[in-house]
């Protein structure tokens, strides 16, 4: 049996698989846990104080939900969650269809103000880098990612399926071929506020060169999954933990996650650097998926802030 190029213009010959289904990782099952957790905890975690603040000015209300809290699973912990708004309005949580952790308002008329804040407890490892795990084979994939292989709001495997074969076909499959994959979007991407729209996909930004953090990883998912690689979208708190702090106002971040050896592991294309302190609030097939705040009107935000910084234990 071979795999033919598929109308996504994805190749998958079994030939390209020979050498990872000799190594036993390629064969693993999927495990119950469905979030990356490291394989080495330490005995000292460390405390981030993470948060954000919307302010709003609405017309009429405006029913509206919010994606900000910490995802729940993994190695990360959140305490002491504190929600506020002014003027005060109910709040209705509920998880969406990816398990993300939302809650629901409606913005009154006029102006209004909602703010988050929590402590994490974070492990105090960097991103994991396992450098010997191995790409799963289409056909033995779990059924519930296969979604992660397809084309979605702004990652285009089929339209990407040439370039990425042409490119990263001849690498030897596994993480390997994941970091060369994201080495060479953040050389081939500059970061610029602005140079991209929420119209933007992975195509436009590939023809571009220029983007925002969201699309150096709709760019990088877009090639893993030409390549069938299962891969999806994750947004969060990233803080400047043991690097150099980074002059910008503090934002959300995104970053990516890819299916091998039977678990998922993160990967991070627009720092295309192993970092500390993740704090995931959302995963997705991509952006559109989980939107930090969706509107079911035309509300203008007039200002946003993001928190995410080191801090001591919480009494």
């Amino acid at each position: 049996m071979t795999y033919e190029r598929s109308r996504f213009a994805r190749a998958a010959a079994l030939a390209r698989y020979a050498e990872q289904a000799r190594h036993p990782q390629a064969r693993l099952a999927a495990t119950d846990d469905d979030v990356p957790s490291s394989a080495a905890m330490t005995a000292r975690n460390r405390w981030l104080r993470i948060g954000c603040a919307f302010d709003y000015r609405a017309e009429i209300e405006t029913p509206t939900v919010f994606l900000v809290r910490p995802s729940d699973g993994g190695d990360v912990r959140a305490a002491g969650e504190q929600w506020s708004a002014q003027p005060e309005m109910p709040m209705r949580r509920y998880r969406d269809l990816y398990g993300n952790q939302c809650v629901r308002v409606v913005l009154p008329a006029g102006r209004s103000s909602l703010r988050y804040q929590a402590f994490a407890e974070v492990p105090d490892v960097a991103d994991e880098v396992p450098l010997e795990a191995a790409e799963v084979r289409p056909d033995e994939l779990p059924d519930r990612l296969l979604l992660y292989t397809l084309p979605s709001r702004y990652c285009l495997p089929d339209a990407l399926g040439d370039e990425a074969w042409s490119r990263f076909g001849s690498a030897a499959p596994g993480y390997g071929r994941v970091r060369q994959i994201c080495s060479y979007v953040h050389d081939h991407l500059t970061f610029r506020y602005g140079s991209s729209t929420a119209m933007s996909t992975a195509v436009d930004v590939n023809a571009s060169g220029f983007g925002v953090c969201r699309d150096f990883t709709h760019l990088a998912i877009s090639f893993c999954r030409a390549l069938n690689i299962p891969a999806r979208y994750v947004f969060g708190y990233l803080p400047d933990m043991d690097v150099h702090p980074d002059p910008a106002p503090m934002d959300f971040a995104a970053w990516m996650e890819v299916w091998l050896a039977g678990r998922w592991w993160t990967v991070d294309p627009r720092n295309n650097s192993h970092r500390k302190g993740r704090v995931p609030v959302g995963r997705g097939r991509d952006a559109a998926d989980v939107a930090m705040a969706t509107t079911f009107g035309g509300p203008h935000l007039e200002a946003m802030r993001v928190i995410a910084e080191e801090c001591d234990r919480p009494g």
